[in-house]
This record gives C-alpha cells, structure tokens and sequence, in this order.
C-alpha cells in the first residue's frame, strides 16, 4: 500500500468529523429572549389545558382521566399560571373546577359543541351546573369551540345556544373560533360578552414565518377589534409547534416556539390585552387528527412534564446535541473503518473518487443521524409509524456502511431483479444481498411517502435527514461503479418515473420558501436519477 493510501483517507476522516463537529455545533446554537416564555415572577394569564397523556385519547369515548392525574398538572400549572381553559366536560374534564380551586386557579369553561344534539344538551347543563357550583373558580363560559369552522352548527343555532346559556349563569359568556370565521358570521357578535378568537400564524392560509408572528396576531387583533368595536377582543388560542412539517416558510422548532410565545407575551404586557395560550401539555393523541405538529403546541413536555424551556437556560432546538455529535462522528469513523476493512480483504488501490465518495456518504450520515434519530422519536406514532420510520433509520445507518464496502471492492449496486428476480438472475453475494434490501426499503418507503405529498399532504412529515443518509451512497455508486453494459429493468424505471413526478408536484404545491419540501424532493429527484441509471445483464434464453 503506497503512502498516499493511508494519507489520502486519513485527510479526508479528519475533514468529515471537522464537517460534523462544525454543523451540530450551528445547529444547536441557542437563542436569547427579551423575555422567557416562562417566567416565575410573572403568572401566564391563562393556558389551554387538556389532561391525556401517552394513548389516552379524548377520541375513545370511554376515556376518563383519573382525578389524580388531573390534580398532578393543575398543581404543576398553577405555578407558572393563572388560570386555564378547558374544552369540554367529557373524560374526566368536569373534575377541573372543583381541583383547580384547591391549587388557586381560575377556569374558562368550555362546552363543546357538534352536530349531536342530545351530546350538545348534555355539554351545556353539566357546564351550566358546575358555573353554579364554582362561582368564584369559572370566570367565562366558551360555548362552543370552532363549530362553525368544522360546518357542524348553523349559525342561527350556536347563536340560540349562546343566549340559552347567557340565560343561566352570571359569568360572561363567549364564543371562540379562528378570527376569519367571526367576521364570516358577524350576528354571533350580538350574542356574546366578549369576542374569542384564534389567531395560529402557523394554520393560516399563507403561513406567517416565526420571526413575524408576533406582529401578525398584534395586527389581526387591532383588526378585529375595529370590525367588533364595543366588546373585549380575548385573543383564546395562539402560539407555535415544537416539531412537525414545515408550511410554506412557517418552521416548526422549540427555537421558533419559545421566541413566538416570548415575543406574543411581551406584546401583551406593553399593550395590555388578554391572551390565551395553547397549550400546556404536548397532546399525543392530537397527532392522529393533525400529524407530529398536531401534538407538540405545549409548554410542557408530554412524558416527563417538563417545561420545554426552564428560566435562565438556553434554547437550543438539540438539546442533547453533543450525544448526537457524537454518535454521527462515530458513524463516520465506522464507514471510514468499513472501507478499510474491504481493503484488507481485497488490497489493490482504488481511485481517488472512491475516497471521495465514502467521506460524502460518512459525512452526509454523520451530520443527519441525530437529526433522523430526533425526527423519528417525534414523528412516529402508533405501530406502523414507529416500522416506517425506524425502517427507514436503520437503512439510512446501513447505506454508508454497506455502500462504502462496495465502493471499495467496486462492486455496483444491485437491481431489484438480483434480489428478488428469478434464481439464475439473483447475486450470490450476501453483502450484495443486504446492500439491495436497503435499496428496497429505502425505495418503497420513498414511493409511499412521494404519493403521500401528493395525495394528502397537509399533515404529512419530510424524511429528509433519513432518506439523504440512505440515498446518498446509492447515487455515488450507480456514479462510480455503474455496469457499462445491460438493460434498464423495468421495475427502477417505474419507481423513477413516480418518485420524479412526485418530487415535481411537491415542490409546486408546497411552495419555494418550504426549504424542508425542497430538500425532500432534491432527494426524491437523486433516487430517481440512481433508479433510472440501473441496468442489467439480459439471462439468455
């Protein structure tokens, strides 16, 4: 072996963990708040509550939450709130009056309305109960919750059920749903005490980017108090997800959360309005309906029920970003070390390129480990959730690996005829074998997913950091290792063909600010490329 062998690679081990050391210490640089979003010395004036934790799901209608459970985070919100509000009286949630008077919290009740009546009935007399019980814990009554944005209540009806209830209690009663709906039916105005709305930056229809939402809902509720005028605008819902899919330029991230919470309160403080958060607790079960952002609106964590960002400390969107580093500049070490262990099997010198290809595989895989591992312990839910993505990290760890044993031995990558074509036609090779079965998942898993973005796309996550770890070795070797002689197999051509026109979709409908969209389809577009270069030797007949 000539010097430059050892030299060359060593150099080139040395920048690839320089590169990652370099990226996670960028990605985890914290940000500073004018003001914490958690304050000690100054009390939210109210949160959103929901108590279900792990699969409880306000959807299973024989859920009820232990008064225990309830009475646990009622103690914990009380410190840094209050007041809380509630949705409705179902699965345990009539409890919240009585235990939130025993820790010195105020409720916002809310009755939750639909297209049951009977259900309905039954919302508005326990709720109209517990106000007369609780005269002094229950401040407002929200009849209702966005029912005219779900088009399950008439507006002639809510209005009726409104005035039903003004009737009943001494508290001041409201309606609440996203602002656009209050001026689209402006008789429920006459109805109501004070006008509720939802202002979520994030679910407008052309996403407001974190660094503007504070402003955005300072100018909707200027707005709407000027379209509303004579009654209190409450500002009931507002906020930003932790995790989850980008929209348009709208980046889900803790940074992004605890700046927008921050900026939100502070516009409060000096302008003295009323603002409601959402919410206090991460809700799992939200993630069924509304994807991993759906479940990750809260201040607190769900599992271990901390707060996301303790006073005094930094925010960093990698909290545990030196594990991560570390694990990825492991990663690296270990393809650098598969190589040249093929090299001792098999001693010749192999091109330049080769190296080169191995350090982008090393790099790539090293740098987007922590962040595949963060977005698969986020964005998988339920069994199948948890198979997908935990199939397409262990493929995206084993690309590089075996990607760069078959550089170094200059074997090409196998079609999916060599796996699971005919026995003349299959490989004999086991590391061969392995190396196609990740080429297989990786490939059904971005056709799944390409599909997904272009039939139901809203909720749906980019698996960017996984697919470009797996990806980026397969198109290094159909680059260098390519077979100059065969035929284009029928099954890599159609799978190029979906994946590419997949990728093209998306990145219309997904807009030019979504970079998370942009990079998923440019990794789309590779894979396709890689598939559509496959060729194969004709069996003779």
């Amino acid at each position: 072996m000539e010097p430059i062998s050892l030299r060359t690679p060593l150099a080139l081990l040395i920048l690839s963990l320089g590169a990652i050391a370099a990226a996670w210490w960028w990605l985890a640089t914290p940000i500073t708040l004018v003001r914490a979003p958690i304050d000690p010395n100054a009390k939210l004036l109210c949160v959103s509550y929901a108590p279900f934790r792990g699969a409880q799901t306000p959807l299973d209608p024989t859920t009820r939450i232990a008064p225990e459970q309830i009475a646990q985070d009622l103690a914990q919100l009380a410190k840094i709130s209050d007041c809380v509000r509630t949705y409705s009286i179902e699965n345990g949630l009539d409890q919240v009056p009585a235990l939130a008077a025993k820790v010195g919290l105020k409720v916002i009740q809310g009755i939750w309305l639909g297209s049951n009546r009977l259900k309905n009935q039954i919302q508005v007399s326990t709720a109209v109960a517990l106000t007369k019980e609780f005269p002094g814990v229950i401040t407002a009554v929200v009849v209702g919750n966005e029912v005219l944005l779900r088009g399950e209540m008439t507006t002639s009806d809510l209005v009726a059920i409104i005035r039903s209830v003004k009737s009943q209690v001494s508290v001041p009663v409201t309606y609440a749903d996203v602002w656009e709906y209050w001026l689209r039916n402006r008789e429920v105005y006459d109805a109501v005490d004070f006008v509720t709305i939802h202002i979520l930056p994030y679910w407008e229809d052309f996403p407001i980017r974190a660094k503007n939402a504070a402003a955005h809902v300072d100018a909707i509720r200027k707005r709407m108090a000027v379209a509303f005028p004579g009654k209190e605008i409450l500002i009931g819902e507002t906020g930003w997800p932790s995790e989850g899919r980008m929209r348009d330029g709208a980046l889900p991230s803790r940074t992004n959360q605890a700046r927008v919470v921050s900026e939100i309160l502070n516009l409060a403080k000096l302008e003295n309005f009323r603002v409601n958060l959402i919410e206090a607790y991460d809700q799992p079960w939200k993630r069924q309906l509304e994807g991993t952002v759906g479940g990750n609106w809260g201040l607190f964590d769900s599992v271990r029920r901390v707060v996301k960002y303790p006073p005094g400390e930094a925010i960093s969107n990698f909290p545990f970003w030196k594990l991560q580093m570390g694990c990825g500049m492991a990663l690296s070490v270990f393809v650098f070390g598969a190589a040249w262990l093929t090299l001792r099997r098999r001693p010749w010198k192999p091109r330049l390129t080769s190296w080169i290809a191995v350090a982008l595989s090393a790099t790539a895989a090293g740098i987007l480990l922590g962040v595949a591992t963060d977005k698969m312990f986020y964005e998988s839910y339920g069994f199948g959730g948890w198979l997908r993505w935990g199939a397409l990290l262990a493929a995206a760890v084993a690309s590089p690996l075996l990607g760069a044993n078959a550089l170094m031995s200059g074997r090409a990558l196998p079609t999916f005829l060599e796996l699971l074509g005919p026995r003349d036609a299959r490989t004999k090779s086991a590391l061969s074998m392995m190396l196609g079965a990740v080429l297989v998942v990786t490939t059904l898993i971005g056709a799944e997913t390409a599909l997904g973005f272009v039939f139901d796309p809203r909720y749906r996550d980019f698996p960017f950091a996984a697919l470009t770890m797996a990806v980026v070795p397969f198109s290094s070797l159909m680059l260098l290792n390519r077979p100059q002689e065969g035929v284009r197999p029928i099954a890599e051509a159609v799978f190029a063909g979906l994946l590419a026109a997949g990728a093209l979709y998306t990145v219309f409908n997904e807009g030019p600010n979504n970079w998370q969209s942009l990079w998923t389809c440019a990794i789309y577009f590779l894979l396709a490329i890689t598939l559509w270069r496959a060729r194969v030797v004709q069996i003779p007949k």
